[in-house]
């Protein structure tokens, strides 16, 4: 990271920033399509068992992660203010917090997973899959927080090529573990949808043990002795963290949650609206990895020149930043009704699936343009701390006016199923435009 002094070289920055985030969140998420994509080849109950297991851990993951996202706008702050010697503090006391996390969600997954799966009106064998997939990705879940912790410790000081690399290895990693664990190869059990849980597993192990590795060897991260003079725990520092990361969590788990809230609520219909629900999601959500990596972008970018009070530069950052999410997102809601028959066909060969995954993939393009907008916007707030407002407009805007009203049109219209898909149009716009009124009321307030 370095001061800029004209557009071409935000431009410059930006895009060298944001391109090894973008492969790194791409392959990153590939992992989970490619998790979907096979299990739906084994059949449409591991599809739809897989799709109900993820709806269960993606809101409870990115919500708890985005606690841990505090780690990058401090660094970047910090950085930008220069006072680099309080880095490796903040990045210790957030590894400490990491690994509480991660216990605190194995804890509650033992507790509650039977009661949860109960709740919900599934087929056996969807129930099946959908629990021990989850029992198999938890054997993951410590390191995977601990390489969140430390990759946004990498990123936030413009590294950002290194966590790219390290996604680019693993990757074709899980995708062997994954044909290994859910078709039986080379002796393994075939487990179907639960051997993607598996797969996953073992993946978050290999993450973490290159990303140590590679702050053990890399001379720009080696200098602050990340990994060396370890430090007793740090109640204060949680706390500091907590405050900007509680605030980033749950804002992220009540939009990643309605999407949850949307599958469950899909299991009122039939495995085939299941499955075929889940695999436009999964494609439409690798498409939304672009303005998250925007985001994520943003978040480092802003928070830099925050924290050397050039918020005139922050501002130029963050409306960058937005307009290229925003076409790009044109761009992806082109690809998705050109080749919405092709998408589906990655899915599943059953034809009811095929067709209602074109239908819903339909709805799916206009929900990523909300998206598009409403997230980049997220990432220039969490650059400037400016996390608690977020909090109340994404839960009023996904809980009190989006689902609900997706409920409404579900049941008392001819929408159906896709009613529910409405709901996240509406919630995601509500959310945006809310996100808007911030941003420029903050960056008012600086610039005055």
């Amino acid at each position: 990271m370095h001061e800029t002094r004209s557009l071409r070289e935000k431009i410059k920055l930006f895009t060298y920033i944001l391109f090894p985030i973008l492969i790194t969140q791409l392959g990153m998420y590939a992992m989970n399509f490619f998790d979907t994509v096979m299990s739906g080849k084994a059949g449409p109950e591991d599809l739809a068992g897989v799709a109900i297991g993820t709806s269960i851990w993606v809101p409870i993951f990115t919500g708890l992660n985005g606690i841990l996202m505090a780690i990058s706008p401090i660094v970047a702050q910090l950085k930008g203010a220069k006072y680099e010697n309080d880095i490796p503090f903040a990045v210790k006391q957030g590894s400490y917090l990491a690994i509480v996390l991660s216990l605190f969600i194995l804890l509650i997954g033992l507790l509650l997973l039977d009661p949860v799966l109960s709740l919900l009106e599934l087929e056996s064998s969807v129930s099946h899959v959908a629990k021990y997939y989850l029992v198999m990705l938890s054997i993951g879940i410590v390191p995977l927080f601990l390489f969140n912790v430390l990759r946004s410790f990498i990123d936030a000081l413009g590294l950002t090529k290194i966590s790219m690399f390290i996604i680019l290895l693993t990757l074709p990693i899980n995708i062997l573990f994954n044909y290994v664990f859910i078709f039986g190869k080379w002796g393994a059990p075939e487990l179907g949808g639960i051997g993607a849980g598996l797969a996953s597993a073992l993946t978050y192990w290999v993450s973490f043990v290159f990303v140590v590795l590679t702050i053990h060897l890399y001379p720009s991260l080696k200098r602050y002795r990340i990994l060396k003079d370890w430090i007793i725990p740090s109640w204060n520092e949680w706390i500091k963290q907590l405050k900007i990361g509680v605030p980033i969590g749950f804002a992220i788990f009540f939009e990643t949650s309605i999407f949850a809230a949307v599958t469950f609520f899909m299991t009122a219909y039939d495995t085939y609206t299941i499955a075929a629900h889940q695999a436009a999601l999964n494609f439409a959500s690798f498409l939304y990895m672009v303005p998250l990596s925007i985001a994520f972008t943003l978040t480092i970018v802003v928070g830099f020149e925050a924290g050397a009070r050039r918020y005139a530069d922050a501002r130029t950052y963050s409306y960058m930043g937005i307009l290229s999410a925003v076409g790009m997102a044109v761009i992806a809601g082109l690809i998705l009704y050109i080749f919405d028959d092709s998408v589906a066909r990655l899915y599943s060969s059953n034809p009811k699936v095929i067709e209602l995954t074109k239908n819903f993939i339909f709805f799916a393009i206009f929900f990523q343009l909300s998206d598009a907008f409403g997230a980049p916007i997220q990432g220039v707030l969490r650059g400037y701390k400016d996390v608690n407002i977020t909090l109340l407009m994404a839960f009023i805007s996904y809980w009190i006016i989006g689902l609900p009203s997706g409920y409404l049109l579900a049941n008392y219209t001819s929408l159906g199923p896709y009613g529910y898909w409405m709901s996240l149009i509406i919630g995601l716009t509500a959310g945006a435009l809310t996100l808007l009124v911030r941003m420029l009321s903050l960056q008012k307030k600086r610039l005055d």
